[in-house]
């Protein structure tokens, strides 16, 4: 979308996203952020399975320099659903390949927690 809210404090803008939004309500969120992790921040991933797995806790989320930063995620993910909720959200938009938001392939802990609970999960 243009924020400043990936793990390097960079902006990857995508005008597709962008132009299907440009006549909709919509609320920029990142479930990192949300669970405490600063940006920039280190980058992580998801080690020992998907977003299912470490919400299961059978995984975690670890960064580069062998961080855990799972509960971050976690409380990231459920904070979201929150807001989801709150706001009478269906339909969430995400971030391909990210460890938080990815949809395709391996799964994110917030897609994860919002595709168990019913949500339409778009992926960008």
């Amino acid at each position: 979308m243009g924020f400043c809210t990936r793990y390097d404090g960079a902006t990857k803008p995508h005008e597709d996203c962008i132009r299907a939004l440009a006549k909709s309500c919509w609320i920029p969120i990142c479930p990192e952020q949300l669970g405490g992790l600063a940006t920039p921040r280190e980058a992580a991933v998801l080690t020992g399975g998907n977003g299912h797995d470490v919400l299961a806790g059978r995984a975690q989320v670890i960064t580069g320099s062998g961080r855990d930063v799972t509960e971050n995620f976690i409380r990231g993910a459920e904070m979201v659903l929150q807001l989801a909720r709150l706001q009478n959200i269906s339909t969430v938009i995400l971030k391909a390949r990210s460890p938080s938001c990815a949809v395709h392939g391996k799964i994110g802990v917030t897609a994860a927690l919002l595709k168990t609970h019913g949500y339409t999960l778009i992926e960008y």
